[in-house]
């Protein structure tokens, strides 16, 4: 592409002169308080979760000079015959003629050019006065060659759609069971046919961001584990049944599930032991990334309230701390988390807990000494989890 082509592609994503849209404040965990010229900002997140509209936030949170700011989304068709690193270059290029080195750039989606990793690398190296934000709809945008090339020199931040707070503003509605039902993909929530909306996310997501990362024929093997898996969200997962189930080997069944976690469609939750080896011989459990997009896509009789709530509640706990466990022995935790505190069993439930929560965590209790008092998470305490560090 020329510099004429570029430059046109630039104008319209960038939003150089114009008033930035009213949207919902985001707040991802992890965001430096100053956007860092040294560092590459990595933002990553599912598809269609707000990493964008988030980009266009950081004008205003960051006090970034508009005309200085160069936005380009490498899923833009127009690009799609030039994705390599002489794309790159152009943009580039022609955001120094235009307005000299001192620029911020903000590369959506930017794992669809080849050999952007050590374009990125260089950039950093020789222009230190100007500043990268790249996106990803893909936890391996940070593997592979990017984790050696741009080791020590990158910060990434996870997005996750609405949260429950999120989406109240968002809806006006205040009840959990409507944030349940709907879930907090932004778009969706204002669309007039959201199930439609979100069964395409689901499309795009399996298509887009798990079957290019593995050696499939078909995307239905792998709509069909996602959907199957949905349905048994909270459930120790077995790959073995899951091959049985799918016709496939185990082995590739463990290749779908980390291409899904990657792609942020699915969230593993390990057993929790101190012991690696327990840890990597017991199943997980996994959960959907959107209660709404579950919804959307499994039958009625796998729709359940109540593993809806655990869903929210891991979540919640996955931004916090990042790795969430589950316990099992003749009862079971729901979740452990590693907190500030020391080790904190949670146990979730609509309203009350029940004989089986308080046996579970004694059970727990008994098997770790020294762990937190449990925190019992219900309805009408979901808040509490906010105030967890």
């Amino acid at each position: 592409m020329d510099k004429n082509d570029v430059m046109v592609v630039l104008s319209e994503w960038s939003m150089w002169g114009q008033k930035l849209p009213n949207t919902i404040p985001r707040a991802p965990r992890g965001l430096p308080s100053i956007l860092p010229a040294d560092l590459v900002t990595v933002i990553q997140g599912v598809r269609r979760c707000g990493k964008s509209t988030f980009m266009y936030q950081m004008i205003d949170r960051f006090h970034l000079d508009h005309d200085r700011c160069f936005f380009i989304n490498f899923e833009d068709p127009r690009l799609s015959s030039s994705l390599d690193t002489g794309l790159l270059d152009a943009v580039y290029n022609t955001a120094l003629e235009a307005k000299g080195s001192d620029c911020v750039f903000f590369l959506d989606e930017i794992q669809n050019v080849k050999q952007w990793e050590k374009w990125l690398r260089t950039k950093l190296s020789l222009s230190p006065q100007s500043r990268f934000v790249i996106t990803g709809s893909n936890a391996a945008l940070l593997s592979g060659d990017l984790g050696t090339v741009l080791t020590g020199r990158h910060i990434t931040v996870e997005m996750f759609p609405f949260d429950f707070e999120e989406f109240k503003v968002s809806t006006h509605k205040s009840s959990i069971v409507d944030y349940l039902m709907m879930g907090g993909f932004p778009r969706a929530l204002s669309f007039e046919n959201p199930t439609q909306l979100l069964r395409e996310y689901f499309s795009d997501i399996i298509e887009k961001d798990v079957r290019r990362h593995v050696a499939v024929r078909s995307s239905t093997v792998l709509q069909n584990l996602v959907k199957t898996v949905f349905e048994s969200a909270g459930s120790e997962v077995s790959q073995r049944s899951l091959a049985t189930t799918l016709g496939t080997t185990a082995d590739s069944i463990g290749i779908y599930l980390d291409a899904c976690e990657a792609a942020y469609i699915l969230q593993a939750c390990p057993y929790f032991s101190f012991s690696e080896k327990q840890r990597q011989v017991r199943n997980k459990k996994f959960y959907p990334i959107d209660t709404g997009l579950k919804n959307a896509i499994v039958t009625k009789t796998g729709k359940d309230l109540g593993k809806d709530f655990e869903t929210i509640c891991y979540r919640k706990l996955r931004e916090k701390f990042q790795r969430v466990n589950y316990w099992k022995g003749k009862g079971e935790v729901d979740f452990v988390v590693q907190t500030g505190s020391g080790i904190l069993p949670v146990q979730v439930s609509i309203d009350s807990p029940k004989k089986r929560h308080l046996e579970g965590v004694e059970e727990f209790t008994k098997a770790h000494k020294g762990v937190l008092p449990a925190l019992y998470v219900s309805y009408e305490n979901f808040e509490k989890l906010d105030l967890l560090e």
